[in-house]
């Protein structure tokens, strides 16, 4: 399984801790082996699927994109208040 990661992703995770960048690797690797675990999104986010987890007791959405079969693509990561509003402006300038 190939997986790539975008600018905002990389960003994002380069301010995790150790710790929480153990847990958020394991919660990319579950993604990986189920690729459909996240809710796929309507609308304007349609083809995206975000998945909900907890570290360290704060609840973070990752969002992600299977482009090929054997393909994901990491968009961007971090807890929910205004995160739909920044994954949109996001997905616009690309």
């Amino acid at each position: 399984m190939k997986i790539y990661q975008s600018g905002s992703f990389a960003r994002k995770v380069k301010k995790l801790t150790k710790a929480e960048k153990a847990d958020l690797d394991s919660v990319i690797q579950e993604i990986a082996s189920r690729p459909g675990l996240g809710v796929e999104k309507k609308g304007d986010l349609k083809g995206i699927l975000v998945h909900k987890f907890k570290l360290q007791k704060i609840e973070y959405l990752l969002a992600y994109r299977v482009i090929e079969v054997r393909t994901i693509e990491l968009i961007m990561i971090g807890p929910h208040e205004n995160y739909y509003r920044d994954l949109k402006s996001y997905l616009r300038k690309q």
